[in-house]
């Protein structure tokens, strides 16, 4: 398996470098939010605000303290920080897939490798992950640290840290602190709340930035990052604000709907923990965020990443036509987040749609018509009809989808668990026996 990664994983890079040197560099790299991250990191050195940059619709929408981490890439040459932040990015790849196999079990360090480089020649060509790639967006980074703090054994002193920072950086991570309570690992959530209290703390060095962000409530506004109802947006809160026609209607409807989904969501994977299957309750955790977040752009998907390599896992160890359901889903998952080339749907809308995936096709408003007219009832997101809604909906449909079938195995394992070991609970094996059948 090994040499049958490497080969894979070369010729995946192979191919992606073949398309950077025949393509100009705004269809493959355009880090419009690396540059939001250096602008952030220098208005903290000159002391200028975070949040009210004139003149721009890139602005600042994480808090004070991630400015603050940002300073460092503001000191070096943009080249340098450019090419350092999109090796990262692509190291955090298989780094994630990485991880997630040994949370596993896999334990042959060869075969590790080889098992992780295949998925990484593969999972490359996601939408959302050369999306990341194209932004200078932070999510592997992000996704990497959370899994690696969430796999580590129960015993590690500090597990929770990394959780806190990412929560410090991007708030939506917060919700594995939910789950460290709900699966009683109270001291990983002291560690994790702790680390991000502290963060807190420390962006009070900025007052009055802290003081926007977290006391004026700035924290809290969905809209600060643009129109809710974008296409890009892949969240409930998206889905709904499109169904509904406005952003004003959307929103008595979405409320309840999130608090339903937040619930049911850290049950079910509070439930797949206790059952022997902690990397299924993280990805139901992650998803669970990716769902209720007000804004979860295209992007931010890159977590179909770990879902995937998990939906295979489960199909190797199955047999028979379960196996076949397992490998399907991941198949179909990844293939309905694949960046297909904009040449295989009609011409993408701008160069750098080159590689995106299959919600690109419907039209939709753009973050300067958003900027200067407000909410507008004729918006394009707002009469798509037909294949528009579904297409246009893909990621978050399909989210939906994953999330009924971890609800699914949730309840399958809880019941068999009650059924065949009142007393002690499957062990792991068993309880991956069972989801395979």
């Amino acid at each position: 398996m090994l040499t049958a990664g490497v080969v894979v994983v070369l010729i995946s890079l192979a191919c992606y470098a073949a398309f950077v040197v025949s393509h100009p560099t705004n269809q493959w790299l355009d880090a419009v939010d690396l540059h939001v991250y250096v602008r952030g990191g220098r208005a903290v050195l000159h002391g200028t605000p975070l949040y009210n940059w004139p003149g721009t619709t890139n602005q600042f929408t994480y808090p004070p303290f991630a400015a603050m981490l940002f300073t460092v890439l503001s000191a070096l040459p943009w080249h340098v920080v450019l090419g350092l932040w999109s090796l990262a990015s692509l190291a955090a790849l298989p780094a994630t897939i990485w991880v997630t196999l040994g949370a596993l079990g896999y334990r042959d360090r060869e075969a590790r490798v080889g098992a992780s480089l295949l998925a990484t020649a593969l999972l490359l060509w996601t939408a959302p992950v050369l999306h990341v790639i194209y932004l200078g967006q932070i999510e592997l980074l992000l996704m990497a640290l959370v899994m690696w703090d969430m796999c580590q054994p129960d015993g590690r002193r500090w597990q929770g840290i990394g959780v806190g920072i990412a929560a410090a950086i991007k708030l939506v991570p917060g919700i594995f602190i939910a789950y460290f309570l709900f699966t009683r690992r109270y001291r990983q959530a002291a560690v994790a709340a702790a680390t991000f209290v502290a963060s807190v703390v420390v962006g009070f060095a900025l007052p009055a930035d802290s003081r926007a962000w977290w006391l004026d409530g700035l924290f809290v506004q969905g809209s600060r990052t643009g129109f809710i109802g974008r296409d890009s947006n892949q969240s409930l809160a998206g889905l709904i604000t499109r169904l509904a026609g406005s952003v004003t209607a959307g929103q008595p409807i979405w409320l309840p709907i999130v608090v339903l989904t937040l619930i049911v969501g850290l049950a079910c994977a509070t439930l797949l923990h206790r059952a022997g299957q902690p990397v299924a309750g993280i990805l139901t955790c992650a998803l669970t965020g990716l769902l209720v977040s007000p804004v979860s752009w295209d992007h931010h998907w890159v977590w179909i990443v770990p879902i995937v390599v998990v939906l295979a896992w489960y199909g190797l160890h199955a047999r028979g036509a379960v196996r076949f359901a397992w490998l399907s889903g991941a198949v179909v998952v990844a293939g309905l987040f694949a960046a297909w080339p904009g040449v295989l749907w009609g011409q993408p809308r701008s160069v750098g749609d080159y590689f995106e995936g299959l919600i690109w096709w419907p039209p939709g408003t753009t973050a300067g018509q958003y900027a200067r007219l407000g909410d507008r009832p004729w918006f394009a997101e707002y009469h798509w009809h037909g294949w528009q809604l579904a297409i246009g909906n893909l990621d978050v449909l399909t989210g939906l989808a994953v999330f009924v079938v971890a609800a699914a195995v949730a309840v399958r394992l809880t019941v068999t668990r009650r059924r065949e070991a009142p007393a002690g609970g499957l062990d792991p094996l068993s309880a991956a026996a069972a989801v395979s059948q």
